[in-house]
């Protein structure tokens, strides 16, 4: 089992610290608000300033700006797409959009026997992909994928039940748990469900692997 040491610094590795919590978090925030307030134009624009705010910001302090500008991006396409169709929950629409876009591809990694953890894994960690898919590391990542797979379809669902009843300030709240703190969580089940699958199952870790080790493997200790 990972110590409470490796799995903050596993998730470190991810996040960049509490600056993507304010790119998710205030632009829809700003939006529920002044919308109330002052109309939906108004919530959209201030929204979209707000997201602006945030990315200068983080150019001012010469932060990473990944996350602000994606955060920015999605913020003004859910302010056109609101001011557009003249609805505030338009705003949510491309959030839950991409949600479902996001368990759709899940659904077809695992079919197609390339889960989109694995590939995630890879990305950030730069392991072999051979490694990925040796038969006692592979069913960890697949059914991880399945958790996310049911983590985003089941969060598009709620907002977008949410959305059809008119639910403005329920799915505000369920946008912004749902957001980064989930993620949070889903990203700590992810890392001590899939280390302790991978001990079970019995393969190489990623060294052995590398090495051509021959079994019994010790085994992937740290690390998904």
């Amino acid at each position: 089992m990972p110590s409470r040491h490796e799995i903050i610094e596993e998730l470190r590795s991810v996040l960049l610290g509490p600056a993507p919590i304010a790119d998710a978090v205030v632009p829809p925030l700003v939006f529920i608000v002044t919308n109330g307030i002052a109309g939906l134009s108004t919530g959209a624009t201030l929204a979209v300033s707000a997201g602006l705010v945030i990315t200068l910001v983080r150019l001012v302090r010469m932060r990473p700006v990944r996350f602000a500008l994606a955060g920015l991006a999605g913020t003004v396409a859910a302010a056109s797409l609101a001011a557009w169709w003249g609805s505030a929950e338009a705003f949510f629409v491309p959030g839950i959009i991409s949600g479902a876009s996001t368990a759709f591809v899940a659904l077809i990694s695992i079919m197609a026997r390339r889960p989109m953890v694995a590939w995630t894994s890879r990305l950030v960690r730069r392991w072999p992909t051979d490694w990925y898919r040796h038969p006692r590391v592979l069913p960890a990542y697949r059914e991880v994928t399945w958790l996310w797979a049911l983590f985003f379809a089941g969060r598009s669902a709620v907002q977008w039940n949410l959305a059809q009843q008119g639910e403005l300030t329920t799915l505000a709240g369920v946008r912004i748990i749902g957001g980064w703190p989930a993620l949070v969580v889903l990203l700590i089940i992810t890392y001590l469900f899939g280390t302790m699958r991978l001990a079970r199952l019995g393969g190489p870790s990623v060294e052995e692997f590398r090495t051509g080790s021959p079994p019994p493997w010790r085994g992937q200790r740290r690390g998904f």
